[in-house]
């Protein structure tokens, strides 16, 4: 990749929800300008090492999270211990939670607040459902 190249318009979910970010996806690399680091995924990148708020996770090499002089959001979510799946054809990436937030949810058997759209399109929140059983079929096309 040339760095003078122009960016596209990436779709990234995480945490915060969906949000769109310039951005380059090839070859395994999902990748930003480090400005772009905090709309992309709520983190940003510090001396001290990747940080949120006032908790900050400490990065042995910054030079490692970069290819040229982009940061790689896959290379930043495995320093933050979080999942990464990339959709380059639809410039989608998904940032999952951390491992511990992973390991608890499973323990508890708690599905985080989530809302999603039915067969005609309205919203509900997941809580409408507490109590009742349902079936959620999820699928990936990649």
């Amino acid at each position: 990749m040339c760095d003078d190249e122009p960016m596209a318009a990436i779709t990234v979910l995480s945490d915060d929800g969906p949000r769109t970010v310039d951005g380059h996806l090839e070859l395994g690399h999902v990748l930003v300008d480090e400005q772009d680091l905090e709309t992309a995924i709520g983190w940003v990148l510090k001396p001290e090492g990747l940080c949120r708020g006032d908790v900050c996770v400490p990065v042995r090499d910054r030079a490692d999270l970069f290819v040229g002089h982009r940061l790689d959001l896959a290379r930043v979510a495995a320093a933050l211990d979080r999942p990464v799946v990339v959709d380059p054809d639809e410039a989608i990436v998904a940032v999952g939670a951390e491992r511990g937030a992973r390991r608890r949810a499973l323990r508890d058997l708690e599905l985080p607040p989530i809302t999603l759209p039915d067969l005609d399109g309205r919203e509900h929140a997941i809580e409408e459902w507490h109590g009742r059983r349902r079936l959620l079929v999820v699928f990936a096309s990649w």
